[in-house]
């Protein structure tokens, strides 16, 4: 089996911040997302806060559906640089 970006994204877009309701790909949580040799995920993402209490159960999640997708190795790397900031779009939806 393998996996694209396309199927990435597809994950990002159908896993839902427990926290806020929306979805990690709207939120901009995903910061990159490298596949190689169509089976290896390299992912960095934030939270919306250090101190997400979610923080641990997303990062296992979101890794488990990849592989569900295909990947065979998942690399997730949390960074807090640059600070998350939501869009204007995300401002609203929070409203």
């Amino acid at each position: 089996m393998a996996i694209s970006e396309s199927d990435c994204v597809e994950v990002f877009q159908n896993y839902v911040d427990p926290e806020l309701g929306i979805d990690v790909w709207t939120l901009g949580l995903i910061y990159e997302c490298k596949v190689q040799n169509n089976e290896d995920v390299n992912l960095k993402m934030t939270f919306t806060t250090p101190l997400c209490p979610f923080g641990p159960q997303m990062v296992s999640e979101i890794e488990q559906e990849l592989k569900q997708k295909g990947a065979v190795n998942v690399s997730i790397e949390v960074v807090f640089e640059p600070r998350w900031e939501p869009s204007e779009e995300v401002k609203e939806l929070l409203l």
